[in-house]
Formats: C-alpha cells, sequence, structure tokens
C-alpha cells in the first residue's frame, strides 16, 4: 500500500530523517515508536508533501514524494495531525462535511456521517455546537472521523491517545481496530507502548532520524535491549 525508502527530511539545515525505509501492506496496522524529536512526526509529513522530502514514497506503485499535499490526499490518503486542526469557529457537523474529497457525497464511501455518531455518541449529541466547545477528547475523535469522511485507503495517524482519559484512549483503540476491518491500512505514531503493542501487526522503533528496528509486538516484547536503548525514560 505503502512504500518509503531511503527517506530524508531537512528543518532548514538540521537533517531530521536519515535513510528513513518503511512499508505498509493492505489493511495492516503499523506503529511507528520512538521517543520524542526521533523524527516519528516529521515521516508523516514528509509523506504527505507537508515537508519536502528526499527519496522515494510510493502508494499503491505510484510515485508521490514531491506531489503537493492535496494532490496527495485526493489520492486516498488521509492525515490525522497531532495537534488537532478543527475549523473552532464551525460545528461539529460542518466539520466532518469539511472532510469530504471535492465531488464526493456523504456515504459514498466506507464512511458516513453516521457511522461517526454511531461510534462517537459524544459528537451526535454535539452535532450542531461550535467545535471550539468540544474537549480535548471529542476534538481528537472529531479529527479522527473528519478524515475518515474522505474515505482514504492509507490512513497516518499522530499521537491519537495524547492527553486523552483511559475511557477515551480505549474508545481510540478501538476506532483503530475497526478502521483496520474496513481494509484501510493505518501508519500510526504513539507514544503509549501499551495500546501500539496490543493493536499494531508491526512495528517500527526510530532513533535519531533512522530506523533501528523493525518486528512484531511479540518480537519487541522479548528485545529489552531495543526498549531500553529507544523506547524507555
Amino acid at each position: 500500500m505503502i512504500e518509503v525508502t531511503d527517506l530524508h527530511a531537512y528543518y532548514g539545515k538540521s537533517h531530521i530523517l536519515q535513510g528513513v525505509t518503511i512499508n505498509v501492506q493492505e489493511g495492516e496496522i503499523v506503529a511507528l515508536l520512538g521517543r520524542n524529536g526521533v523524527g516519528r512526526s516529521t515521516t508523516c509529513k514528509a509523506i504527505m508533501g507537508e515537508v519536502p522530502p528526499t527519496g522515494s514514497v510510493k502508494f499503491k506503485g505510484q510515485e508521490i514524494a514531491g506531489k503537493k499535499s492535496f494532490e496527495i490526499a485526493n489520492l486516498g490518503i488521509g492525515y490525522v495531525p497531532e495537534n488537532r486542526d478543527i475549523f473552532p469557529g464551525l460545528t461539529t457537523r460542518q466539520n466532518l462535511i469539511l472532510g469530504l474529497k471535492p465531488g464526493q457525497k456523504d456515504g459514498a464511501g466506507r464512511w458516513s456521517m453516521q457511522n461517526m455518531f454511531d461510534m462517537f455518541s459524544n459528537l451526535k449529541e454535539r452535532a450542531d455546537v461550535e467545535a471550539s466547545v468540544l474537549s480535548g477528547g471529542e476534538q481528537q475523535m472529531l479529527t479522527m472521523c473528519r478524515t475518515l469522511m474522505g474515505d482514504p485507503e492509507f490512513i497516518m495517524i499522530d499521537e491519537p491517545t495524547e492527553g486523552l482519559s483511559p475511557q477515551m484512549t480505549q474508545k481510540v483503540a478501538e476506532i483503530l481496530q475497526e478502521i483496520a476491518k474496513r481494509g484501510i491500512s493505518t501508519l500510526l505514531v504513539e507514544q503509549k507502548l501499551s495500546i501500539a503493542m496490543d493493536i499494531a501487526d508491526r512495528v517500527y522503533v526510530m532513533g535519531h532520524g533512522q530506523v533501528v528496528f523493525e518486528g512484531t509486538p511479540e518480537e519487541l516484547r522479548t528485545r529489552s535491549d531495543v526498549r531500553k536503548e529507544w523506547l524507555e525514560v
């Protein structure tokens, strides 16, 4: 579904990504783990075209490195950023409508607005109030749902459980599993190791802008050296 090879990216003169190679297969949840500042979010931004990359990014066999973000989105890639970029002055319903692609009708894809309200009753109850009054957890749900409204085939989700209560964290885990059930490939950037290990099919660990481990959650559980060196505080 997505194949990233020898990806490099810079912020000014800072060399952030230093040859990242990862892939995500169809219907797979892949977790991208690591401490803050190692390049996980930058990897997502480089794939999405928000940071100019060098190297190769192929989506369904098509090279997309160098394309504009809106072109990449229209190909079928969704991105849920860490900073919950909602439109605070618009209602919950209006935010969801903005997730539709040009010419796309609600319900034409795998997801509909009613699906979102069925999964998250809080959003249904607040459908016609401004998004600015939603709680942090509700805003996170809204950001994820808005991206799903565009019916992506591959979705990148950056730190979805950041600052959420245990109850909302569990809800996020459930929606990630539902996304996979519907055949959508997922690249999950997650700080909570327990969540990632429970739901991911494979994991990558990053350190200093490079991938330092690739394997299954079970394999990572046996590698205390990797966890101690690259994940534990």
